[in-house]
C-alpha cells in the first residue's frame, strides 16, 4: 500500500481553505444591487437640490435617510458581507465625507454653495460607483479598491 498521508494533507488543507470565512464573499445579490442604485439616483437628485433650503427639502431627505438605515440593515445580516456592509456604514456615518456627511452639513448651514455641492457629489458618485461595481461583479480590483477607500475613512 502506498503511502496516504500526503493524499490526505491535502484534502485536509482544501477543506481547511475552502471553509475559511475570510476567503469567502457574498454571493451576487439582486436586491442590494438595485437598492443602491436606487439610493444613488435618490442621492443625487437631492444632493443638486442644496443650494436650497435644507428646511425645503425635509421630507425627501428624512426618506432618504431610512432607506440607508434599512440598506444597512439588510447588509448587516447578509453572510460573508463585511466589506459592502462596512461600505455602507461608511456612507451612513454622519461624521465622515460621503452622504450621512453631506447631509448633516446641509442641515448645520441650510443652504450650501454650487462648488461645495459639485465636489460633494463627485466623491458620493465614485463611492456608489465602486460599491455598485463590487456587487455587481465581486472582482479583486474593486475589493481592493473599496478596502483602500474603507480604510482611509
Amino acid at each position: 500500500m502506498k503511502n496516504t498521508k500526503p493524499f490526505f494533507l491535502l484534502i485536509f488543507i482544501a477543506a481547511f481553505l475552502s471553509s475559511c470565512s475570510i476567503l469567502k464573499t457574498a454571493p451576487y445579490d439582486q436586491y442590494s444591487f438595485q437598492k443602491t442604485i436606487e439610493i444613488k439616483i435618490d442621492a443625487n437628485h437631492l444632493i443638486e437640490k442644496a443650494e436650497n433650503s435644507y428646511q425645503e427639502n425635509i421630507s425627501e431627505i428624512q426618506e432618504l435617510k431610512s432607506e440607508i438605515a434599512k440598506i444597512v440593515e439588510y447588509e448587516k445580516y447578509r453572510p460573508n458581507n463585511e466589506i459592502t456592509y462596512k461600505m455602507w456604514l461608511l456612507i451612513a456615518n454622519k461624521d465622515k465625507n460621503l452622504l450621512a456627511g453631506f447631509l448633516k452639513r446641509w442641515e448645520e448651514k441650510g443652504k450650501l454653495s454650487s462648488f461645495f455641492i459639485t465636489e460633494a457629489k463627485g466623491q458620493i458618485t465614485e463611492a456608489f460607483d465602486l460599491l455598485l461595481q463590487y456587487e455587481s461583479k465581486k472582482e479583486p480590483a474593486t475589493k481592493n479598491q473599496l478596502l483602500e477607500l474603507l480604510s482611509n475613512n
